[in-house]
């Protein structure tokens, strides 16, 4: 029995599959965990959707930016974008309504208490320790399942505010929380999100730093594994498993096991799109 988190997939079928049976990959035993992305820009997106479906309970995979933006197009709160988006074979799949209706239910944040880990897909603002993180979570995965999220899909896109604070209410503070949880790379010491830098540290704004190396985070003390950001690529430290290695742009897909050893395993991956 061994436990797996993978990183972005996006739609990359082909790769996962190569990637599972390179693992040794058992569904009987094995656990998976998925740093959300399944979806989007990648030739496969409902092969891949169905796949992590039909796993059960043997995988947690997280939301994040674009798997909630597939639900906003569905909800009819966002649009598709012609030149990037690949979501159309899911929108128009038979079983559309029961995919899309088990991927909102998917968390935005898992935290195993026995391994002392955190599974999302993007970042934590510094103020937040994992017990405030677990809350916050929970307002928007509330909000994802009343009228199937139509209300709060509308209000998600956004990069306002930009901070957090303990008196944001309502589509605001719901837009922070997902946008820290779904979008954040880079902040300052003082928790302010910069949400247009995508590059690798160093690139970033003056003032700015990758979010897990501010260095009073309350969440710290535990390990998150953690995907979203391809130009970082694989970051193993004690507190942090950071595996989108960019399998979309031509890089690797990778899986760490989190049980015991940390071992990491990737296979290449072919340009399915080209950075910018």
């Amino acid at each position: 029995m061994a436990i797996y988190a993978i990183g972005d997939i996006q739609g990359c079928f082909d790769e996962l599959q190569r990637l599972l049976e390179k693992i040794c990959y058992d569904q009987n035993n094995d656990t998976l965990w998925f740093t959300g992305d399944l979806v989007n820009r990648g030739p496969d997106s409902l092969k891949t959707l169905r796949f992590v479906h039909q796993l059960g309970d043997n995988a947690i995979t997280v939301l994040g930016n674009h798997d909630l933006h597939l639900l906003a197009v569905d909800a009819g709160a966002g649009k598709l974008k012609k030149k990037t988006d690949t979501l159309d074979a899911i929108l128009a799949a038979p079983d559309r309504d029961e995919l899309l209706r088990w991927l909102r239910s998917r968390p935005l944040l898992h935290f195993d208490k026995a391994m002392n880990t955190a599974l999302l897909h993007a970042g934590l603002p510094p103020q937040w320790s994992i017990t405030d993180a677990i809350r916050y979570a929970k307002e928007v995965e509330t909000a994802l399942q009343q009228e199937n999220g139509l209300k709060f899909f509308k209000h998600m896109y956004g990069n306002q505010p930009d901070r957090w604070s303990k008196k944001l209410r309502k589509w605001e503070r719901l837009r922070f929380i997902v946008n820290c949880l779904t979008r954040m790379r880079y902040c300052t010491k003082e928790g302010k999100i910069e949400f247009r830098s995508k590059g690798k540290p160093g690139t970033q704004p003056k003032g700015f730093l990758p979010w897990f190396e501010v260095k009073k985070r309350k969440s710290r003390d535990i390990r998150i594994v953690c995907g979203h950001w391809s130009t970082l690529g694989l970051r193993i430290t004690e507190n942090v498993i950071a595996i989108d290695t960019g399998c979309l742009w031509g890089g690797s897909l990778t899986a760490v096991r989190l049980d015991g050893e940390t071992v990491v395993t990737q296979i290449p991956c072919p340009m399915r799109r080209r950075p910018g």
